[in-house]
């Protein structure tokens, strides 16, 4: 699966960029995330947990950062596994300042889901997907334009 979008920050892209990547502040908007835990500069693992219709999972996933030009752009993987089913994902945000001392995010994630969990549909995932997105770029507007 394919996502993609644009979210308009009102915050200096400096704030934005400490925010998003730090794994501690960005997992506390990530909903059912339980725990964040940084291993290096690099590294972080998260259990999180996640419900698709009747379908519910507690996933452990190890992250890292694969790329980060600062202030410009980040490139993370993930892997995570839960009872019956996996997950394997790549994110890629990109920072440019707005207009004022607004700053611009456009981001695109793949995710690959297998398992019990995908076993409940791709168009089911998607939407439970598109609401978890949404209420994650949510938080983080509301946090950091605070």
């Amino acid at each position: 699966m394919q996502f993609s979008g644009t979210v308009d920050i009102a915050a200096p892209r400096e704030r934005v960029w400490e925010f998003v990547t730090d794994p501690e502040q960005v997992g506390s908007c990530g909903p059912g995330v339980q725990s964040v835990q940084v291993v290096d500069a690099d590294h972080f693992e998260m259990r999180a947990k996640v419900g698709v219709g009747f379908i519910s999972a507690a996933f452990a996933v190890k992250c890292e950062f694969v790329e980060r030009d600062p202030l410009t752009k980040a490139r993370i993987t993930a892997r995570g596994s839960a009872p019956g089913s996996a997950v394997d994902a790549v994110g890629e945000m990109v920072l440019r300042s707005g207009e004022g001392d607004t700053t611009i995010m456009d981001w695109s994630a793949s995710v690959n889901i297998s398992g019990t969990l995908a076993s409940v549909g791709a168009r089911l995932i998607e939407g439970t997907a598109h609401k978890l997105i949404d209420q994650t770029f949510g938080c983080i507007k509301s946090k950091l334009e605070a």
